[in-house]
């Protein structure tokens, strides 16, 4: 007797629905919302074990606009700000800075630049950290510059190997997750400008 079996649609069946790819039971964790798209981010790009590559097909770029109606002049101290003992800051007031002349030197070479990836996190920059970029400056070994690679775009540090003639030029990622760039023969090399500020909120 052959026994007939029938499926009805809905409910539970065995081995259906989407598979477990480490064969593990999961746990639900909750985090802040307005945290949930940066961590989404951060573990897209670092779920490999294996260094990664950052490059990017665009920029994410705002120009800068030095000329402004209104010009703040920052009371400048010219004491040093020792991290222990406080220190009467009002006394040692002697002028003023305004922040527009002391981050750009040039208008028109100039840009905002937001990073993209956790590349260059061990000097501090973030993704979404707003970069000053100064397009006039010419990149020096051991600058932190935009880099153009074929297509596309990373911001990394300069090296330049001068034990080698020509000298060898390779940027450097301060992340040990990704990887560093060896510029290879044949491939179109840029440098778009050298990252002159770091614009970090710290609170």
């Amino acid at each position: 007797m052959t026994k007939k079996v029938e499926f009805e649609h809905g409910g539970a069946r065995a081995n259906a629905g989407r598979k477990a790819q480490f064969n593990e039971p999961t746990k639900v964790i909750r985090v802040p919302e307005s945290q949930a798209d940066f961590i989404k981010n951060w573990l897209l790009k670092n779920f490999k074990n294996a260094q990664q590559s950052d490059l990017s097909t665009s920029l994410n770029i705002q120009t800068v606009q030095a000329k402004n109606d209104k010009i703040y002049q920052i009371p400048l101290a010219t004491e040093r700000v020792a991290a222990g003992m406080p220190v009467a800051v009002q006394d040692t007031i002697e002028q003023s800075l305004d922040m527009n002349e002391y981050l750009i030197r040039n208008e028109n070479s100039t840009f905002i630049v937001k990073a993209n990836s956790l590349s260059m996190l061990d000097v501090g920059i973030d993704i979404e950290d707003p970069l000053v970029v100064d397009r006039s400056l010419s990149a020096k070994s051991g600058d932190i510059i935009i880099a153009r690679i074929d297509n596309d775009f990373t911001v990394k540090r300069l090296m330049i190997d001068k034990q080698f003639d020509p000298p060898k030029v390779w940027l450097k990622a301060e992340n040990p997750d990704f990887k560093n760039i060896y510029i290879e023969e044949g491939q179109e090399f840029e440098i778009w400008g050298v990252v002159t500020y770091n614009l970090k909120p710290m609170r």
